[in-house]
């Protein structure tokens, strides 16, 4: 089991950037697959990006690749999104995730209660 806090959000201008930062704790972290996900209002979350238990292997939505990256650091259990070039369509509450691979909100069963990021014209 995993418990997952994230932070790092806040208001940003349009083009800027923005760390999301994601503190794991529990031992079997660095056996989760990673993901972050995102829900702005009146929409259903989304997958942004994830990442292996390895570090090697990501996968980014359509909609933020070029633009977003994520790492992790098993050693200090902790995964980071980095946010470049940010758009008004970004802003939205952004979730950290554990579980195995893939691109589905059921793919992960660990939640983190996550963190606002909104991005201002």
């Amino acid at each position: 089991q995993v418990q997952l806090v994230e932070s790092g959000g806040g208001t940003v201008q349009a083009g800027g950037s923005l760390r999301l930062s994601c503190a794991a704790s529990g031992r079997t972290f660095s056996s989760y697959n990673m993901g972050w996900f995102r829900q702005a209002p009146g929409k259903e979350r989304e997958f942004v990006a994830g990442l292996n238990w390895t570090g090697y292997r990501t996968q980014y939505a359509d909609s933020v690749k070029g633009r977003f990256t994520i790492s992790r650091n098993n050693a200090e259990t902790t995964v980071h999104l980095q946010m470049n070039s940010l758009k008004l369509e970004d802003t939205a509450v952004y979730y950290c995730a554990a579980g195995a691979w893939g691109v589905n909100n059921r793919d992960y069963p660990y939640w983190g209660q996550g963190t606002q990021v909104t991005v201002s014209s």
